[in-house]
């Protein structure tokens, strides 16, 4: 079915009255709205608004607490534990990455940790928000469901786990690496399922090992890791330090946040941000940086090949093109956010016709 078309705004508005209606002091709702709306606009479409109801409906079964003491609870100069007090991810590590910058304009480096956060969107959002300050930041998380075995079991004891890389440019655009350590990400197998669209064989597969290929039959596999065992272990080096390494959840201790409303997940994430200027000349950086990326894009192609791209190259011309254009939201999700509206009191989400 063909998607509707909606402005960033109306997006935004739509997901802040949601947030509001459910208690959320005005400026986190505003907070959270901005950056649901950020992933949208950046087509990371599996951790937008489609995450909208799920949101909810932990807020409304107390798994979410609306109005939470995110305060640190152990510091050092180059780093510092976050407790989130159970409040919304976004916010939680919104304030990680604020800590974690101050922290590098003195130190030249900050490491700071997550724990009783919550599902916090794309990691790329928190990524990126140092590149502001003539800073580059590497983002890790536990996953918000165990949906990867080690490799060559059974026993889902693994996440997504999810890293990110944020590298300042000066001219092109800034270097963004947002991966899971699968080789899809959980939120992407639920936007298929909401599209009425088949995975690509080597999602995932069944517990007898062959190809899954239904979305909606998810609970019966797992996901492949990338790289083969290589991602299996990546994956577990990454929730030892965005989980384990803060006192946030990991392993058997990971709660399915996508059936269970009520339980604290004690989500785990971790920001490092790294200060240019503390290794030599920021602006010095970023040239190195833009004729890298432009040798690159420019080498030889394979047959066939239109276009080298770099990471976060797609995303950011999706920003511009759907600022302009508009965000398409699935059919099955605006199915899912009218029902959300009328349920909760506020104005629908409409469709917009652009010219």
């Amino acid at each position: 079915m063909t998607p509707s078309i909606v402005t960033a705004q109306a997006l935004q508005e739509f997901i802040h009255s949601a947030f509001a209606q459910q208690g959320l002091p005005d400026a986190d709702a505003a907070q959270v709205a901005r950056l649901m709306t950020e992933a949208d606009l950046q087509g990371s479409d599996g951790h937008g608004v489609i995450r909208l109801p799920q949101y909810i409906k932990r807020i409304q079964a107390g798994g979410i607490n609306k109005q939470p003491d995110i305060r640190i609870v152990e510091e050092r100069p180059a780093m510092a534990v976050v407790d989130g007090d159970n409040g919304m991810g976004h916010l939680v590590v919104s304030k990680a990455v604020d800590i974690a910058i101050e922290k590098a304009r003195t130190c030249g480096v900050a490491w700071v940790s997550t724990r009783y956060s919550n599902h916090a969107g794309p990691a790329s959002l928190y990524a990126r928000r140092p590149l502001e300050h003539d800073m580059l930041g590497l983002y890790f998380a536990v996953g918000n469901a165990n949906h990867l075995p080690p490799w060559g079991g059974m026993d889902m004891l693994l996440s997504t786990n999810p890293i990110a890389a944020g590298i300042p440019t000066d001219e092109e655009p800034p270097v963004v690496l947002d991966m899971a350590t699968t080789v899809a990400a959980y939120g992407k197998v639920k936007a298929k399922a909401k599209r009425g669209e088949p995975m690509p064989e080597g999602w995932m597969i069944d517990r007898e090992g062959k190809p899954l290929l239904d979305p909606n039959r998810s609970n019966e596999g797992f996901l492949l890791p990338i790289g083969a065992h290589k991602g299996y272990g990546l994956a577990l080096i990454v929730g030892l330090l965005a989980g384990t390494l803060g006192g946030a959840a990991m392993g058997r201790d990971v709660i399915d946040f996508n059936s269970d409303f009520k339980t604290v997940t004690n989500t785990g994430q971790a920001i490092l941000v790294i200060d240019l200027s503390a290794f030599g000349d920021p602006q010095l950086f970023k040239h190195n940086v833009d004729r890298l990326v432009r040798d690159i894009r420019d080498s030889a192609r394979l047959p066939g090949v239109e276009r080298i791209w770099l990471p976060g190259e797609q995303s950011h011309e999706k920003r511009a093109r759907y600022r302009d254009g508009g965000i398409p939201v699935s059919a099955g999700v605006m199915s899912e956010l009218h029902t959300l509206a009328s349920q909760l009191g506020i104005p629908a989400l409409k469709e917009t016709a652009f010219a």
